[in-house]
């Protein structure tokens, strides 16, 4: 399945306020709408379908009947999932352009009173009987967790995890649609509010409206399409738990497996690595990454992020549209990592571009900590 497929068409919005004007399958629909136009293609031509909720209605609503349709939610990994589960159909010739989008916008949502009250757990979830009554906060919780068992087995400290967040403020800084864009220092992280100790206010993801989508063909079509290809050359998927508390072990998460596995079937390693489009949904998810990817060792993180290593001019740009921490978090934020991460390949991003990127790396993480998902990109079939 190696680089048989390619995204040839993104989009994605987001607002410096934190809300957009459309909400539902209204952006969603106008999300594949741009993708398609990017790829230079219509409805028309599309046989696959991609969304976490109902494949089927979205199909229903863009008025096509695919011949390939996924529907798995695996939070907010699930776009690196269809984007593999696409791959591998195109190859397989179960289809040949395949569509997957992402619309949620609870910021606004709330603002005007649309915010539904959430459903009843599960009563047999068990997280009702072995998490929740303990106070465990959720999303937040799982990944203080994590943070407190990596800084007590590997020394790891508050101020390296904010290095995170200060790195990823500066890429935001050049992203006119971010969140927030001022500058910030690991003072300022450190002296924000604990929402779950040891994460600070600033050390945690944003709350904002935002949407996104891709379009995927076979690499023989992708040639002759409006935008250069961006080729899937690995792809890979690894989950080990769904509560926190059943987490083999706090400091490696699954994607120790789908990193290695994705890296295998492209033939590359972390230093042919240009860019790491890593899910921050805190800043301890995005130095596990940096370990459990091997672009450093295992306890390794906290040192390896300090002096901007990640920030811009860095040696390993990670984030560079501002990421979840500062440019956007709908709720599943992996469709923006393959949105920024197909963009820098393709030399599209403006003040925040790299020079000349040929190999990023969009890895989402899914639940807590949970689900594993991850993409080698190339701008060459060959490498």
């Amino acid at each position: 399945m190696r680089a048989r497929a390619a995204i040839v068409g993104v989009a994605d919005d987001a607002s410096p306020t934190g809300e957009l004007e459309r909400s539902g399958r209204d952006l969603e629909v106008a999300m594949v709408a741009a993708a398609l136009e990017d790829a230079g293609l219509t409805r028309d031509d599309v046989d696959g379908v991609c969304h976490t909720s109902s494949s089927m209605r979205l199909a229903e609503a863009l008025g096509i009947h695919p011949t390939f349709t996924d529907s798995t939610n695996t939070g907010g990994s699930s776009f690196e999932v269809h984007a593999e589960h696409a791959a591998a159909a195109i190859a397989a010739g179960l289809c040949e352009v395949v569509v997957g989008v992402y619309a949620s916008t609870p910021r606004s949502d709330r603002r005007a009173g649309r915010t539904r009250r959430r459903p009843e757990r599960d009563p047999d979830d068990p997280i009702v009987e072995w998490e929740l009554p303990y106070g465990l906060r959720l999303p937040m919780a799982p990944y203080a967790m994590a943070a407190s068992r990596h800084m007590a087995t590997f020394g790891t400290t508050s101020e390296q995890l904010a290095e995170i967040a200060v790195s990823t403020r500066r890429w935001a800084s050049m992203n006119p649609r971010a969140r927030y864009r001022d500058p910030i220092t690991v003072d300022d992280v450190l002296a924000s509010p604990y929402e779950c100790e040891p994460l600070h206010r600033l050390d945690c993801c944003l709350v904002t409206d935002g949407a996104g989508a891709f379009v995927m063909t076979s690499a023989e079509r992708a040639r002759d399409l409006a935008k250069p290809p961006v080729y899937v050359l690995g792809a890979a998927t690894c989950h080990d738990h769904s509560m926190i508390s059943q987490m083999p072990d706090l400091t490696t998460t699954p994607g120790r497996v789908s990193g290695s596995r994705a890296f295998a079937m492209a033939g590359l390693g972390p230093a042919d690595v240009d860019l790491l489009m890593g899910y921050d949904s805190f800043t301890i998810t995005a130095l596990l990454h940096l370990e459990d990817l091997g672009f450093c060792a295992k306890g390794e993180g906290g040192p390896f992020v300090e002096g901007g290593r990640t920030a811009p001019g860095g040696s390993l740009p990670m984030n560079t549209n501002g990421g979840g921490l500062s440019y956007t978090h709908p709720g599943m934020y992996g469709m923006f990592l393959i949105v920024e991460a197909v963009r820098q390949l393709r030399g599209a991003c403006g003040e925040r571009q790299l020079p000349e990127p040929q190999v990023a790396v969009a890895h989402g993480s899914g639940m807590v900590l949970s689900c594993m998902s991850t993409l080698v990109l190339g701008t060459q079939a060959t490498v």
